[in-house]
């Protein structure tokens, strides 16, 4: 870029991490101690997780924009989620960042997450900081994590110079941060001062005009839809003219009737923006994440935002149940295809498509919670829709059928080791590392395929009694792994080995023989039957649940699982004739 200038006055940067290291908290206290707050005022712990799913899940769903100031520098920072499924937002981020904060526990060390938000920070060239987190805790083993956060830089073949980065000791719940871990430290200073001597300022060009890539949309009640992005160059005025060109060089004229920026957790009105700034700009509503905002006079697009493809697929249905329409406001099928699509524009990692049925929607995904929390708020607004089963989406290449699959690490007590392997077997899962520190537990990896993880995440924690850990992220692609060697008509001869048996003994068949029908019943004496105590039916586990043939009802007030035909005689007509 000729005619590079640097902004010194702003940094840029994303707080990436694993689910539950810290990033959040952190945040909370990177507010208190730049002043941002008076010192007697009342604060919420998590100020950014504002959904309400965020607060009951205790996770990030969707990256924040916030902003601190430090020594006259403005630190405008990105909260990301540290949940793969939601990967989409974390990429999206990384995009108006120049540099990264890496968050790691003192004792789990770099996990899954951390390992692809790090590998997208790397392939963005961001100047990424690392701050071991926790560092309070009994079982933290700080050097032994220093050391496998090195081996995970070197894996993902960073540069030279992405090797050389600096390190930080932190207590994020208590607002503590060290340049060693034996200083004696009370505040995050340390942290403030590493940012704006190690993270770089943003740079821009003298030469080109005023350009903002979309990275994120919001909506406000006052002044309809918001595009938000970084000023990659040029500057920009209240009610200036300028346009915005979308994925096929359309050009569509706006007015930036009005032009913010963010303070805190907060919004606030500006004249102009300068180049390096995170602005939001109101008065628009064809725009998309990815469209370039920029001047009248000289239009010039920015690279589109690319993410990685989504890997499962969901049908979403109208309610035609008996019940449908009593419990929830919105059950129209133009309705819930207008929220499925709004839903997209905001979500760069959701994909909607359309079907021959009226009254039948495909949404594809990153996982099974990315869909559970969409179908979630859903419910919440008013809306009454059916879900079908998740189901895993395919490739093909060079004619061979790919399938994905996704790398898993668990850590649980030792004595769960067994059935944890043993039930990940089963699903086709190959154990590719098993590290014991002594201390009682044992972190386990895995390669599976994404279908053999459906509907498991709930058999694993009952397995571990609630006290297992498990992650995933999608590591590629792989030929697809079926239960069955051969094709139908295929000739076969006694002793040949036909497929898989998904329990841990043979089983000799005959695939010649055909099951022969009596009229005879197996009879009984009738017994006393104690059962067992019901589990409420939650979304999650209605989704795992539901096989072929069977969808999930969701209205604001009930989940039902129900069969696609309501009719027993349907049902039986349906079925395919036996052979």
């Amino acid at each position: 870029m000729e005619n590079t200038k640097i902004n010194n006055r702003i940094r840029n940067i994303a707080i990436i991490a694993h689910v539950d290291h810290g990033k959040t908290t952190l945040v909370d206290q990177m507010f208190r101690q730049s002043g941002l707050f008076r010192d007697n005022q009342s604060v919420d712990e998590r100020i950014m997780d504002s959904m309400d799913l965020e607060r009951e899940r205790g996770i990030t769903i969707a990256a924040k924009n916030c902003s601190v100031t430090w020594k006259e520098t403005k630190i405008n920072i990105l909260d990301t989620p540290g949940h793969a499924d939601f990967g989409g937002e974390v990429e999206r981020a990384l995009m108006m960042v120049d540099g990264a904060i890496l968050l790691v526990d003192s004792s789990e060390g770099p996990l899954p997450q951390t390992r692809f938000v790090l590998k997208k920070a790397l392939e963005g060239q961001k100047k990424v900081v690392v701050v071991i987190n926790k560092i309070d805790r009994q079982d933290s083993r700080v050097a032994e994590v220093l050391d496998e956060i090195y081996d995970l830089f070197i894996d993902l073949d960073a540069t030279e110079d992405q090797l050389e980065f600096p390190v930080l000791y932190a207590i994020g719940r208590d607002g503590i941060a060290k340049n060693e871990l034996e200083d004696e430290s009370t505040n995050l200073f340390p942290l403030f001062d590493t940012i704006l001597k190690e993270l770089p300022a943003p740079k821009h060009s003298e030469e080109e005009p005023f350009q903002m890539l979309v990275a994120d949309l919001d909506f406000s009640d006052y002044l309809g839809k918001l595009a938000i992005g970084r000023v990659a160059n040029g500057i920009v005025k209240k009610n200036e003219q300028l346009v915005c060109i979308g994925e096929g060089n359309e050009e569509i004229a706006l007015r930036a009737s009005k032009v913010q920026v963010y303070e805190g957790f907060s919004m606030a009105e500006a004249e102009q923006i300068e180049p390096g700034e995170i602005m939001i700009l109101a008065g628009i509503d064809n725009v998309r994440i990815g469209d370039t905002i920029c001047t009248k006079v000289l239009p010039k697009a920015l690279k589109r935002i690319s993410v990685d493809e989504p890997t499962i697929s969901m049908f979403f249905y109208t309610n035609n149940s008996p019940f449908a329409g009593q419990e929830g406001k919105l059950v129209q099928p133009n309705k819930i295809k207008d929220r499925l699509y709004k839903e997209t524009l905001s979500n760069v990692s959701l994909q909607f498509e359309e079907t021959m049925d009226a009254d039948r929607f495909l949404v594809k995904g990153r996982g099974e919670l990315q869909m559970a929390v969409l179908i979630e708020t859903m419910r919440r607004e008013g809306f009454e829709l059916a879900v079908g089963r998740p189901e895993v989406i395919y490739k093909e290449e060079n004619g061979e059928r790919l399938e994905p699959i996704e790398h898993v690490y668990v850590d649980c007590e030792e004595g769960f080791l067994g059935i944890v392997s043993e039930k990940l077997s089963q699903r086709k899962g190959r154990m590719i590392n098993l590290v014991n520190h002594g201390a009682g537990r044992v972190q386990v990896q895995f390669n599976i395929p994404s279908r053999g993880l459906i509907g498991y995440r709930n058999e694993f924690l009952t397995d571990t009694r609630g006290t297992g850990i498990l992650n995933s992220y999608l590591s590629g692609y792989e030929p697809y792994r079926g239960d069955f060697f051969i094709t139908a008509g295929e000739r076969v001869y006694e002793g040949m080995i036909l497929g898989e048996h998904n329990r841990d003994s043979d089983l000799n068949v005959n695939p010649c023989k055909e099951k022969k029908l009596t009229n005879h019943r197996a009879s009984g004496k009738d017994e006393n039957t104690v059962l067992t105590p019901i589990i409420p039916m939650t979304l999650e586990r209605a989704i795992e649940f539901i096989r072929e043939g069977e969808i999930v009802e969701v209205t604001p007030e009930n989940i039902r699982l129900r069969k696609v035909l309501l009719s027993a005689t349907g049902r039986h007509t349906a079925r395919p004739p036996k052979a």
